[in-house]
């Protein structure tokens, strides 16, 4: 069977690395687990908003600094791969350095220009984590609307669009908004 997103666990691995080796390479700073959650949720919903599909599909939570993926928060005092770790810090902070390097085949030409886009936004030594959580909180308008329903609850994707798409008539839903109803239904079926 079709799965929604695939190499999702690569592509995952991989935009981690990447985002750990290009953040430490501009800022010369290690990437922060708040950097990171903000980087992969803007990957995400923007891609969402342009192509009807997420670039990883992560499940997100709708917490008071902005959208945190679960499939890392959970597990982020002990992740480890051949590409990255996530090393704890004092005060419950995290952060994550690359010690190996990316293989960015497993995205498209799309993806990749997008996550050269968020680092060149993001990765500045004066960009601070208030600033990328701020950031997130304005860009992000299904963390607004699920953080504005209920702080943490799980962000569905359906709210990245203005309307309900469900209600729309085919002839009336955008080239995105058709690509998600797709990416939708194949995720339901598997």
């Amino acid at each position: 069977m079709a799965q929604p997103i695939p190499y999702k666990d690569e592509k995952l691995k991989n935009a981690i690395c990447f985002f750990a080796n290009e953040h430490e390479k501009l800022t010369r700073k290690p990437l922060s687990q708040t950097f990171l959650y903000k980087y992969l949720a803007f990957l995400d919903f923007k891609s969402i908003e342009d192509t009807g599909r997420p670039a990883i599909g992560l499940t997100y939570m709708a917490m008071k600094r902005g959208p945190v993926p679960m499939e890392l928060y959970g597990k982020r005092n002990e992740l480890k791969d051949d590409c990255f770790v996530f090393i704890p810090q004092e005060e419950g902070r995290v952060i994550i350095k690359a010690i190996g390097e990316p293989d960015m085949d497993y995205f498209s030409p799309y993806e990749i220009t997008e996550m050269k886009r968020l680092i060149e936004i993001y990765a500045d030594y004066f960009v601070t984590t208030s600033d990328i959580s701020e950031a997130s909180h304005e860009s992000i308008k299904a963390w607004r609307k699920a953080f504005g329903k209920k702080e943490n609850s799980i962000i569905d994707y359906d709210l990245v669009f203005d309307d309900d798409i469900l209600d729309k008539k085919e002839g009336s839903l955008t080239y995105a908004e058709e690509s998600y109803l797709l990416y939708k239904a194949i995720k339901k079926a598997c």
